[in-house]
């Protein structure tokens, strides 16, 4: 029984390894991080927010005290968890951003007579962003030997978005059914660029709301208060000049 503990124990570790690395692939491997030391860092949040969470908890009354004393190294072990998703959010809305035109230029690139492999070389050189770094590693891990479904397999796991893995699909059937690419990508980027202009409306939907309240809490109090001063200040003049004429 012990020997099954000890078995299981390694391989939720393991497990649980393996899905942190894929979540900081996902969010480009920021200063080369490992999982190892996002897990350090996150219990460096809960040891360093365990001090004034203490504090505050000591003035706080009664269960609120407590409560303040469990729950903030609660939020510091998880800040590094929300700094690593804000990381991905960046990460995959610059790749949804980049696709629709490096689909043009693979496109272009693959009519033009070049292998796969090289055209998504070409296409990944001439750009800086997110993907154009994936289409450059799949060309040079291919070149190395890799086979290519695994390495646009690789692709997919390191940006995790349904485009990727869409252009990945449709990458895989052109190679081993010799499909034509040309429309395939055509099609890709037509896609690409109506759901790129779908969320810029929902965004923009979404965006409505916040800027309002933003109105209702910030501007339309301190107008108020404008308007109260300047009408206090003329009340105060016009007593003044009342109080001089019955003198």
């Amino acid at each position: 029984m012990h020997a099954l503990a000890a078995v299981g124990a390694g391989a939720s570790r393991k497990a649980s390894t393996h899905g942190l690395e894929l979540r900081i692939a996902a969010a480009g491997r920021p200063a080369r991080l490992s999982a190892r030391e996002l897990m350090a860092a996150k219990v460096g949040g809960a040891v360093l927010a365990a001090l004034p969470g203490a504090s505050v908890g000591a003035l706080a009354p009664g269960r609120l005290g407590l409560l303040l004393v469990v729950a903030v190294p609660i939020v510091g072990f998880f800040l590094p968890d929300l700094w690593l998703a804000r990381r991905t959010a960046a990460r995959a809305g610059a790749a949804r951003a980049e696709l629709p035109q490096l689909l043009d230029l693979l496109r272009v690139t693959v009519d033009a007579g070049a292998a796969l492999p090289s055209a998504l070389l070409a296409v990944g050189e001439r750009a800086d962003g997110p993907l154009g770094g994936e289409w450059r590693a799949v060309g040079r891990e291919v070149s190395l030997g890799v086979p290519l479904a695994d390495a646009l397999a690789g692709m997919a796991a390191r940006l995790p978005l349904p485009e990727v893995e869409s252009l990945g699909r449709a990458l895989d059937r052109s190679r081993r059914h010799g499909v034509p690419l040309g429309e395939a990508l055509d099609a890709l980027a037509t896609d690409a660029r109506s759901a790129l202009a779908r969320r810029v409306r929902e965004d923009a939907a979404r965006a409505g709301p916040k800027i309002q309240l933003v109105v209702a809490l910030l501007l339309v109090p301190s107008v108020l208060l404008l308007v109260a001063a300047a009408l206090i200040s003329a009340l105060a003049g016009s007593g003044g000049a009342d109080l001089a004429g019955w003198a």
